[in-house]
């Protein structure tokens, strides 16, 4: 059966969905980098396979750009893997912009191959999309995951900078049209980023992310409280005296005057992970020196926008905000 379904969807993920007790009938489902995602019912008896129905028709896959694996060698010789999607309007080998996008979590948590709405917003208006898998991100074994321990922030980042110099030096990319945006740890790199390497971006957007390690750990909602010795195994335990001094590096609020480039911040104002206090913090120490910081509030929303109309509401403002800082 799997070189049955894998010959019908060649270059295709599938997944069975669903099946029947004696396995005569299954609800099989088909996504790539190009296609959201179609369902599809296979009878075994009879050995055909028909089309139930595409979740999203409007979306022509020849239409759509694709996502590639890379692979490159971190400064300190780590080998990291990722994905870049280049806009399907690129010709000629032209150098477009970028739009650096670090995952959140960010332990045990990792960027994949597949149909990401983002990376397909982003490249139907000519940008390219930078995901990287840097160290700690889950699927790459034990060893990965725990070189990035009391990392966060640190050669974490660097792994982010590498991939970032890797795609530059192949030629794909204008180096002087990088935005980095990303949620949650995401939101924290982005802000970590203007504030430890600066001169690499030309813009950064803020999602629910952490602008001060030491208000983060004592504000975590109470579900997380069993793990939070985890936590500071993982990040950071400002009891000791050492780690005290890595969260004052690297927790972005205590350096707001390396801010220089624009930035917008978006937060949900009863998000239980990553209170709304982090988010007030970075903007209003901007502000006080005079920063203009575009900051946008949902208050029915929490650890990003569950809501259609305020997702369409923060992707206007998104785009509008790259249109501004990486067009010509």
């Amino acid at each position: 059966m799997h070189k049955k379904l894998s010959t019908e969807f060649a270059g295709y993920d599938y997944y069975i969905s669903d099946k029947t007790d004696d396995e005569s009938h299954y609800l099989i489902y088909v996504t790539s980098d190009k296609l959201y995602g179609k369902y599809y019912y296979y009878n075994v008896e009879k050995d055909k396979i028909d089309l139930l129905f595409d979740l999203m028709p409007q979306l022509d896959e020849n239409d759509m750009s694709s996502m590639e694996p890379i692979e490159f060698i971190s400064r300190d010789g780590l080998v990291i893997n990722g994905y870049i999607t280049l806009p399907k309007s690129r010709i000629n080998g032209d150098k477009v912009p970028l739009i650096v996008n670090p995952h959140g979590g960010p332990q045990g948590i990792r960027d994949s191959w597949g149909f990401n709405p983002e990376a397909q917003l982003f490249a139907s208006r000519g940008y390219a999309t930078l995901h990287i898998n840097f160290r700690i991100s889950g699927g790459y074994g034990k060893s990965f995951l725990q070189k990035g321990f009391k990392q966060i922030g640190r050669k974490a980042m660097e792994d982010i900078e590498d991939g970032l110099k890797y795609v530059v030096d192949k030629g794909w990319i204008n180096s002087d049209k990088v935005a980095i945006y990303g949620g949650s740890h995401g939101g924290y790199a982005v802000l970590r980023a203007l504030t430890k390497t600066p001169e690499l971006y030309t813009c950064g957007i803020d999602y629910v992310g952490v602008s001060n390690l030491f208000t983060f750990l004592e504000s975590i909602p109470p579900y997380w409280k069993p793990y939070l010795e985890i936590i500071k195994a993982i990040w950071y335990d400002k009891d000791i005296e050492k780690e005290n001094e890595i969260i004052n590096e690297i927790s972005p609020v205590f350096h707001v005057d390396k801010i220089t480039k624009p930035l917008f911040v978006i937060q949900g104002a009863n998000d239980p992970r990553v209170n709304i206090n982090e988010s007030d913090q970075i903007v209003s120490k901007l502000r006080e020196k005079g920063f203009n910081v575009p900051y946008m509030v949902k208050y029915d929303e929490g650890h990003g926008f569950a809501k259609e109309e305020n997702r369409m509401a923060l992707y206007r403002v998104m785009m509008g905000f790259l249109a501004q800082n990486l067009k010509d």
